[in-house]
């Protein structure tokens, strides 16, 4: 154009004429691309040597490891090697409000459009330069203790955030309830009304209202903000109860899942559970809602993950192989599209709309344990083992190893409110890290 302009200028000897047409855009709508950028401003722990892999004393209330098989479903699948029993729609009014929550996001960008601009070299450089951000991130970052909790005198094995960030709830094997106060960090206990270990706890969304799970075989809701007992004690499962989690949306229902293989789901208010499935291998490790809708629960089983569909009740066959021993933690990216599970050996991330597992790391001696995506940095993983976190890209399968504690790792939390995290673990201690 700007040829053409001075040939006009030089064939009339005026000054070009400014353009009276706007340039015509093309119609189809992008959505604005963002990236920015890696934060390098780590605190750049030191790395110690590699933990010993010294055997550690397994939680009470696992599961036997059997035959890998992992079960993990597309997003419109329903459920994967799970006996129903009876159907979750018709046993309350608030299973009845479980309507379609999965969104499926139609506005996919095409950087290819009716321009004459072959769009595929704008593809790859933006993804050059994603992977690129992603592995300089893992370069400047590294996880600085900030608080240390020992109230505990015994092995902890579950701890939580709530919504806000505000409490930190912790437990294990002292029967106790455990409430950290992020603000000033003042330790509360609750009163010991569980008559056995205390093996997960969970926030109810925008509450400061928590669910634990025991192998007394009961499942009690407390509150935080109360000095009291337990507010209900959910009696039904026959065996020691494993896991226990609020859904995200109906913030009123809860599941519970015990070494049996039922999960069992309540709401507050009711004595009885309102629907019942069994889950082939049983329910060993976690139960999990998928964060952001709540529609798909993960359950951990043995070797196996189960991604069970709580609205449409129905089952598909399962892709083959899954871990070599039994999965001891599960955890949802914040979007609900990846799944991470832990076996003592191997750490996997699957797709779930597709069904396969697109990462895999070997603990090399590390005995995993547990595991939570990073709050800030979503292609980072957060590993926990014996005495040592590990941060882990998934980007590039870089990872870090950071000295952590005196004994395994038994879970892992973090705050996406505060980009805080913590860990649990059996020496005792409850940590936080940033």
């Amino acid at each position: 154009m700007k040829l053409k302009m001075a040939q006009m200028q030089q064939s009339s000897g005026h000054r070009p004429m400014e353009l009276q047409q706007p340039h015509q855009q093309n119609t189809r709508k992008r959505k604005p691309t963002s990236s920015g950028a890696a934060n390098s401003s780590g605190t750049g722990n030191t790395v110690g040597p590699s933990p010993p892999s010294t055997p550690s004393t397994h939680t009470p209330g696992g599961g036997v490891p059997v035959a890998s098989n992992v079960n993990i479903l597309q997003k419109s699948s329903m459920i994967c090697g799970v006996d129903a029993t009876g159907g979750l729609a018709s046993s309350s009014n608030q299973m009845d409000a479980l309507d379609s929550f999965v969104d499926f996001d139609e506005n996919v960008d095409s950087f290819l459009s009716n321009d004459d601009v072959d769009g595929r070299g704008m593809f790859a450089a933006l993804e050059k330069g994603s992977s690129e951000h992603n592995t300089e991130s893992l370069k400047g970052l590294s996880l600085s203790e900030v608080g240390n909790n020992r109230t505990s005198n015994n092995k902890v094995v579950c701890c939580h955030f709530s919504s806000d960030g505000k409490l930190l709830a912790s437990a294990g094997h002292e029967k106790k309830v455990f409430l950290w106060n992020m603000d000033n960090f003042k330790m509360d206990t609750k009163i010991e009304d569980h008559t056995n270990f205390i093996t997960d706890i969970r926030f109810r969304t925008n509450s400061t209202q928590l669910a634990t799970s025991s192998s007394d075989g009961t499942v009690r809701l407390w509150n935080a903000a109360d000095e009291s007992g337990a507010l209900q004690t959910f009696h039904g499962h026959r065996s020691h109860v494993t896991s226990v989690d609020f859904h995200p949306r109906l913030t009123e229902v809860l599941c519970s899942c015990d070494d049996n293989g039922e999960i069992l789901f309540w709401t507050v208010g009711q004595t009885t559970s309102t629907h019942v499935l069994r889950v082939k291998q049983g329910g060993t490790g976690r139960v999990r809602f998928e964060p952001r809708s709540g529609q798909l629960l993960a359950v951990a089983a043995g070797s196996m993950v189960n991604i069970f569909d709580v609205e449409k009740q129905s089952s598909l066959p399962c892709p083959p192989k899954g871990h070599n021993s039994e999965v001891n933690f599960v955890s949802w990216d914040e979007n609900g599209e990846y799944l991470a599970s832990v076996s003592q050996d191997t750490v996997k991330v699957w797709s779930v709309s597709s069904g396969v597992c697109i990462h895999e790391l070997r603990s090399n001696g590390n005995q995993y344990q547990s595991c939570t995506f990073h709050p800030r940095y979503p292609k980072v993983l957060i590993v926990g083992g014996y005495q040592t976190l590990e941060l882990w890209s998934l980007s590039d399968n870089q990872r870090i190893p950071i000295q952590a504690h005196e004994g395994l790792i038994a879970a892992l939390a973090h705050s996406p409110f505060t980009g805080m995290i913590a860990s649990a673990s059996h020496d005792r201690c409850v940590k936080l890290w940033k």
